[in-house]
């Protein structure tokens, strides 16, 4: 069965609040034998985030800005671990709109720039059992090229 849904086509990252940055950067750096693929501070969602690249996805470590930011409000409640699931869509704004139609609260009621180029749009925990999920479309500026096939080498 086909059905229409939000179009994911695949794990776009996985989201990870981070205390120290450098430390985890270099954890992940040893432990995943790779080097981050893309940095970048994020002033609207308060992070400084770094991007390591694994297959067509990426593992994206965030380190808040401040204490009130959304990532900081986290870790003081929960501590440092996932802190959201991005799902890979062709169209971000067709996506919210479905989620809409689904009863899914929203985050973000419109698409926004996200980091590496892309657009992206938040759907509340409420939504997905209890897991913060951003959806992404990536653009022309996302690390190793703007597609999975193009990333992967295919043709």
């Amino acid at each position: 069965m086909n059905l229409p849904g939000i179009g994911a086509t695949e794990i776009d990252h996985v989201g990870i609040a981070v205390r120290d940055l450098e430390a985890s950067v270099e954890l992940y750096r040893r432990v995943l034998g790779t080097e981050p693929v893309h940095r970048e501070i994020v002033a609207d969602q308060g992070v400084e985030e770094v991007v390591f690249q694994v297959g067509t996805s990426y593992v994206q470590l965030l380190a808040p800005l401040g204490p009130d930011t959304p990532v900081g409000r986290f870790l003081q409640r929960r501590g440092e671990g996932v802190h959201h699931l991005g799902y890979r869509v062709p169209d971000v704004a067709a996506a919210i709109e479905h989620l809409k139609h689904e009863g899914v609260p929203l985050v973000d009621e419109a698409p926004r720039p996200g980091s590496r180029g892309t657009t992206v749009a938040f759907a509340h925990p409420k939504g997905f059992a209890g897991v913060l999920v951003e959806l992404v479309q990536e653009g022309p500026g996302a690390p190793g090229g703007s597609s999975p096939a193009e990333r992967s080498g295919a043709d």
